[in-house]
């Protein structure tokens, strides 16, 4: 529907080819509606009369992007043949021939008055001439050369009528062979002006005269944003057009989905393709465009008061503030967010003059400036676009399938270039999913590399899963629950827990389906609890005494909450829990590896500690994250588990309390004071810039011997 904050004339073209095309992309469509009413007001040599910056034309220049099927070839021609099409029929046969005669008449007069030898009728059939063989006046073109767009210039100047209109289709196949052309534009977008090319004179080939004036220019690139944004040559060009200057000239669209289905019957289709208030407004718009090539709003000047120009630099101002705040290798946005105003200023001087009015007013500049704003979204959305290996590593994520090199050059035309280019893509791809939640297994069978990949889902404490039962193998439903309800779920005496749900309801391995995000350990006896919570301090964790606990024996549950939701298989959960054991600072019991084990529900005690949540993406197999963490154990492996989870967590600052905290582990554990003064000290001497044995003699081992006082008067 017709939404108010932009240009109402502009909007009900909008919902006609919303209507006609099924597509509710409206910010396409009503860039596509700006460049034609452009295109239509500097045909008709629309110009605006500024206080601080004399006289402008009114043109624009648009970058559309759409995925191929959603309506841009369609929608083009409906503004071509249904829209506009009686303006351009008006316009070349009444305007541009009364125009161009006066124009080629003043012409010849000035020739006359530089030559006495030649007649006035002399000097009008040279002209005549001259103008005849720069060819017909093109309504629009497609493609071109910087000489055909110089030559096209000067009919247009001897036609003192019309404009250029490069509308360039399929901008990611054509950009390249239409850079030389697409720069002489990029001269001629502010006031209509092009240095001449200076060019040897001869016999053969004489320089001609050179007219002075202005021609506006129209230009609308649109395409695929695969062909354009391809990670090559084609983008690198297109990102340096930014850069020399289209940034701060053009309006952008980007949008790289296709359009949302929508449910309807072949007549209801029908009714909206044919509807009769579609064929009526479409006919009403096209007679009022119609009207516009009328000689007598041939160069309009509109003008615009000291108040909508203070409006307007209030506008630039803030652009400008904006820009300012923007890091400084972000010039590319810079450039286009401080220049936002004076591309708003053109295109409502295209709705001024579309309307009738005689002045640009606020409404016309804030429709303008609105429908700019929704540009530099979509501008910085290109900018900031993911990068080829950003697309590659969601590609190995969402194919659902394991990938080799033959299949991503098969299915993916930005995978190209020499093995070295195509390794560097794959080892960023997997550096970029690291970061962003995005988890690329590699394996290898006879030398073959075989890639999959998954994209995680954070893990919402309020939607846990797990399963449960009465009995042993059966009967295991699969529910979704709060973490902070777990206890009293556990504590239903007669129930078994999973932390996987099962097909057909019956727990095996086989049966086990992939998707977990709680990780359930069962520690018997190898540390004590209170040595456990110190460790899993920084932790989410749900501490749980089972059956078998007694005071002299800890035993008990740990169930973690896990960052990610994962989908593993059980080879692959085995060798998740492996690198868990492995992580770990103490012993637990290694047969909860299974998949497809379960857990006595026990009403014992139960209390948890409030932490970041365990990051799953440390022990997924075949991943960068684990092997990160397999090298740390391999550089340990002298360790112990909980020295290892010591020495990992040890940065510059936290030496001292590091080792004391080590302490009271070693304390806690039945240590005797002895044996954890030599294990301080072993310890500290494989740290890269231990403490003195002094400090760990005269204040660690102090604290420790105060704590041991005071355990054993209580």
């Amino acid at each position: 529907m017709t939404d108010s904050r932009y240009f109402k004339f502009s909007e009900e073209i909008v919902d006609i080819l919303v209507a006609k095309t099924q597509s509710q992309n409206r910010h396409f469509f009503r860039l596509l509606v700006a460049y034609y009413l452009s295109k239509v007001a500097s045909m008709m040599r629309c110009n605006i009369e500024t206080r601080d910056r004399g006289i402008l034309p009114v043109n624009t220049y648009v970058l559309n992007l759409m995925p191929s099927g959603t309506g841009k070839g369609f929608s083009t021609n409906i503004m071509e043949e249904d829209i506009i099409d009686s303006f351009r029929i008006k316009f070349l046969r009444d305007v541009l021939p009364g125009e161009s005669n006066a124009q080629l008449l003043q012409i010849a007069a000035r020739r006359q008055s530089t030559n006495p030898h030649m007649s006035a009728d002399e000097a009008m059939n040279e002209v005549q001439r001259d103008y005849d063989a720069l060819g017909t006046l093109a309504f629009s073109f497609d493609s071109g050369t910087a000489p055909a767009v110089k030559q096209m210039r000067l009919k247009l100047l001897m036609s003192n009528a019309g404009s250029m209109n490069l509308e360039l289709d399929e901008v990611g196949s054509n950009l390249t062979g239409n850079i030389e052309m697409l720069n002489t534009f990029l001269e001629l977008y502010d006031v209509g002006k092009v240095k001449q090319k200076l060019t040897k004179n001869t016999s053969e080939n004489k320089r001609g005269e050179e007219l002075l004036g202005k021609t506006p220019t129209n230009l609308m690139l649109f395409g695929t944003p695969t062909k354009l944004l391809d990670g090559s040559k084609v983008e690198e060009d297109f990102k340096q057009m930014l850069e020399t200057g289209y940034a701060r000239r053009m309006l952008f669209g980007f949008t790289n989905t296709l359009n949302d289905y929508k449910e309807q019957t072949a007549e209801e289709l029908y009714d909206a393709l044919t509807a009769s208030n579609i064929v009526k407004d479409t006919l009403r718009i096209s007679q009022i465009i119609a009207g516009l090539a009328d000689r007598n709003k041939f160069n309009t000047v509109l003008t615009i008061s000291k108040e909508d120009t203070i409006h307007l630099l209030n506008y630039k101002i803030q652009c400008e503030s904006r820009a300012y705040k923007l890091k400084a290798h972000e010039d590319i946005k810079k450039s286009e967010l401080s220049h936002r105003y004076y591309k708003a200023l053109k295109l409502a001087g295209a709705y001024a003059f579309v309307e009738g009015s005689k002045d640009v007013n606020k409404n016309h500049l804030n429709s303008a400036i609105q429908l700019t704003e929704d540009s530099g979204e979509h501008f910085n959305r290109i900018i900031t676009k993911e990068g080829s290996y950003a697309r590659l590593a969601r590609y190995i994520a969402d194919v659902g399938k394991e990938v080799t090199q033959v299949d991503l050059l098969e299915e993916l035309p930005f995978y190209r270039g020499s093995e070295a280019q195509k390794k560097d893509m794959l080892s960023l791809a997997v550096a970029w999913g690291y970061k962003n939640n995005i988890i690329i297994r590699r394996t290898y069978v006879d030398d073959i590399e075989f890639l999959s990949g998954e994209a995680l889902k954070e893990t919402n404490l309020d939607k846990i899963h797990i399963a449960y039962s009465t009995e042993i193998t059966e009967g295991f439903e699969g529910a979704i629950t709060k973490f902070s309800r777990l206890p009293e779920l556990i504590s239903i005496t007669g129930y078994h827990y999973t932390a996987h749900s099962f097909l057909n309801k019956y727990r095996s391995s086989e049966k086990a389906i992939p998707g977990f995000d709680l990780l359930i350990l069962d520690i018997d006896g190898e540390c004590n609890l209170d040595s456990a919570k110190e460790l899993l301090n920084d932790y989410t964790v749900l501490f749980a005494t089972t059956k078998r606990h007694t005071d002299t024996k800890n035993r008990f549950r740990l169930i973690f909450p896990l960052s990610h939701y994962l989908k593993l298989n059980p080879r692959d959960y085995s060798k998740f829990m492996e690198n868990v054991f492995n992580w770990l600072p103490f012993d637990c019991d290694t047969a909860t590896k299974d998949i497809a084990r379960k857990w006595m529900s026990y009403s014992g005690i139960h209390f948890f500690n409030s932490g970041e949540l365990l990051d799953a993406t440390l022990f997924i197999p075949q991943t960068k994250k684990a092997r990160e963490q397999e090298q740390k154990i391999l550089n340990t492996q002298d360790m112990s588990n909980m020295e290892r989870w010591f020495f990992n967590r040890i940065e510059v600052g936290n030496r001292a309390n590091m080792l004391l905290r080590y302490g009271f582990m070693l304390m806690d554990n039945g240590y005797p004071t002895d044996a954890i003064s030599n294990k301080l000290v072993a310890f500290n001497d494989q740290i890269t810039d231990p403490i003195s044995q002094e400090e760990i003699h005269s204040k660690i081992m102090r604290s420790i011997d105060k704590k041991i006082i005071q355990k054993e008067n209580k």
